[in-house]
């Protein structure tokens, strides 16, 4: 399996630099059995089943780029330099990060991100370094609110600098438990009244946590896809969610994750290998970090269907799409998804699934 059956044309003018507004009049591209139809978020009423669940994965990005300054005292006077900062996961102690220019920075030396936020540099290795920051809790949370810019993807930020709007935006609406750099960006196509439409037609909702992280971004390097090593990400399946998917299954209603965030812990926490609890019940609960790598050839344990926005080309995500759909029948979606110029990635369009 190569990199290159993953790949496709796509026109720089379909990537969207902003969402649809209201987020459920994006474009949904309806995938059922061999059909294609163009669709909206909000028809999803009509479309999906009473009885239908929708896993949403509840993690919240926090505004995890920063800018601030770094001080220095040499012979010569005070040497100032503008850092870029970019937090990825919470350490033992403090952040992992990435900064820009790194070789500005020695460990021990602070940069002053604000008049409320401060990080000593714990240590640099491995290409980022880890950070102590001079506030905790909510004070922290309060602090990197005022200081912090939402982290968008690479390929928006090449476009456009992340502004106020992107706060809300770059959300979604049941965004509960901090600790995300990147936003579950199926979820973003979902407003109140649409859940309340939605409510009313008797689907269920299960909530998870994936806290996404920058690694999603990461591209592919390996010819052969199977020998590519996928980040990890922390995820939590708690022990009533999995009671509910396990009695959906057990009825014969369709479990539908809301994003390949949320595919991917059920996948997991349905996976003996990752989740020494699972049984013979479908899924069962999880708590810790997955590396799932899904691609052509994988065997759906709980997913029946996928809601999900346009991906990379040559991406990981692309090559999950590619295994519950077949690879002949996301090039055809794909190819439709471009003629019919459908917004991609994460402020972009979205699909729905279903084998």
């Amino acid at each position: 399996m190569k990199l290159s059956d993953f790949d496709f044309d796509l026109p720089e003018g379909l990537i969207a630099t902003r969402p649809a507004r209201p987020r459920s009049h994006a474009r949904l591209l309806l995938a059922e059995g061999h059909g294609i139809a163009d669709r909206h978020v909000f028809d999803l009423p009509q479309i999906l089943r009473a009885g239908d669940v929708l896993v949403l994965n509840d993690t919240k990005v926090i505004p995890a780029r920063l800018t601030g300054i770094r001080t220095r005292q040499t012979p010569e006077g005070e040497a100032v330099a503008k850092i870029e900062v970019t937090l990825l996961e919470p350490a033992s102690e403090g952040w992992q990060a990435l900064a820009k220019p790194l070789r500005k920075l020695r460990e021990g030396e602070v940069i002053r991100f604000g008049p409320d936020l401060s990080a000593t540099v714990a240590q640099i290795a491995d290409g980022g370094l880890r950070l102590v920051f001079d506030a905790e809790g909510d004070a922290f949370d309060r602090a990197l609110a005022q200081v912090g810019a939402m982290p968008l993807p690479p390929y928006i930020a090449a476009l456009r600098a992340p502004d106020e709007q992107d706060h809300d935006d770059y959300q979604t609406v049941w965004a509960e438990n901090q600790g995300a750099v990147a936003a579950p960006t199926a979820s973003l196509h979902f407003d109140a009244p649409l859940l309340e439409a939605l409510r009313e037609r008797g689907v269920e909702f299960v909530h998870v946590t994936l806290h996404v992280g920058a690694g999603t971004f990461l591209p592919v390097k390996v010819d052969d896809v199977t020998t590519h090593r996928m980040h990890s990400e922390w995820g939590q399946v708690t022990a009533d969610a999995a009671a509910r998917i396990n009695a959906a299954k057990a009825e014969g209603r369709r479990v539908i994750p809301v994003g390949t965030t949320a595919l991917r812990l059920i996948e997991s926490a349905a996976d003996p290998a990752l989740n020494p609890a699972a049984g013979d019940a479908p899924i069962a609960p999880f708590a810790g970090k997955t590396d799932i790598f899904i691609y052509p050839g994988h065997a759906f344990r709980v997913a029946d269907a996928l809601m999900t926005n346009f991906h990379l080309p040559k991406s990981t995500l692309l090559m999950l799409v590619s295994a519950l759909m077949g690879q002949d029948r996301i090039r055809a979606i794909y190819d439709h998804a471009v003629a019919s110029r459908y917004r991609f990635f994460s402020y972009g369009d979205a699909s729905l699934l279903i084998p």
